[in-house]
């Protein structure tokens, strides 16, 4: 996993340098908004999302950065991983 900044993404590339996915993101002082995880139809089905999902946020805790996860993928993700939580700022907004 790779950190593209200029591109303002994170890749995942098999060993020939394909692409397999990215999270895309934005990065304001310490907080990132995840947007959106993609992963090649090639590669569904093989742990990428989820690899992709757990190498951003490690990133993430180890820069001391605050996630805002807009992406569903992540977002669902998340909900299964607890041990990130100290990290991820949630709504506390009751919707009606």
């Amino acid at each position: 996993m790779t950190d593209v900044p200029e591109r303002e993404r994170f890749e995942a590339r098999e060993e020939t340098g394909a692409l397999a996915g990215v999270v895309t993101y934005q990065l304001t002082g310490t907080i990132i908004v995840y947007t959106h995880t993609k992963v090649d139809a090639e590669f569904e089905g093989r742990g990428v999302g989820s690899t992709l999902a757990r190498a951003v946020m490690d990133d993430a805790r180890a820069r001391g950065r605050t996630v805002v996860p807009v992406c569903p993928f992540l977002s669902g993700w998340l909900g299964e991983h607890p041990e990130y939580d100290a990290i991820v700022a949630r709504s506390t907004r009751k919707m009606k």
